[in-house]
């Protein structure tokens, strides 16, 4: 089981937006090119966000994808679960006929219930990451970036002093 680049493109993406609110609408082509993200992957993931009032769009010059709600208010569960993302550990798609696919109602796994738990704990954890939290903690790496390069950029020069 792995989160398919589905759902890590379409929580990169809105980490993106979510970083340039307030500047007004951002445009698919500019987090394509900073996320190196295909445009027309971009387009399928952000139709879908909107149906689920997720991001709004904006049409006309200027226009582009802003949040429809608060950074705070979006999970990244609410990220996955719109663009359709699976998230499921269990063979069986939570059929319970983990054996045979082609047999509904036959017998599940003897690890059905584990795979099961995991499911939830996933979603519930997923759930309690909001988009915000990740805004935050790029604004924290970036911080830390520029302090590091700013103690590795300062040079300092001494200049021998005349003996008196």
């Amino acid at each position: 089981m792995r989160l398919t680049t589905k759902g890590r493109f379409a929580v990169t993406a809105m980490i993106d937006l979510a970083l340039r609110q307030g500047n007004g609408p951002v445009t698919l082509s500019a987090i394509s090119e900073r996320q190196e993200i295909s445009l027309s992957y971009l387009e399928q993931l952000f139709g879908k966000l909107r149906r689920h009032q997720i991001v709004e769009s904006v049409r006309g010059p200027g226009g582009g994808y802003n949040l429809a709600r608060k950074a705070a208010d979006v999970s990244v569960a609410d990220i996955i679960i719109a663009v359709d993302e699976p998230l499921d550990a269990t063979q069986c798609g939570g059929k319970e006929n983990c054996h045979s696919a082609t047999h509904p109602g036959g017998p599940r796994c003897m690890t059905h219930d584990l795979w099961s738990t995991l499911n939830e704990k996933m979603v519930e954890y997923l759930d309690s990451v909001s988009l915000q939290d990740l805004v935050d903690q790029q604004k924290e790496h970036k911080l830390a970036e520029t302090r590091s390069a700013e103690k590795q950029s300062v040079v300092v020069m001494h200049r021998p002093q005349a003996a008196a």
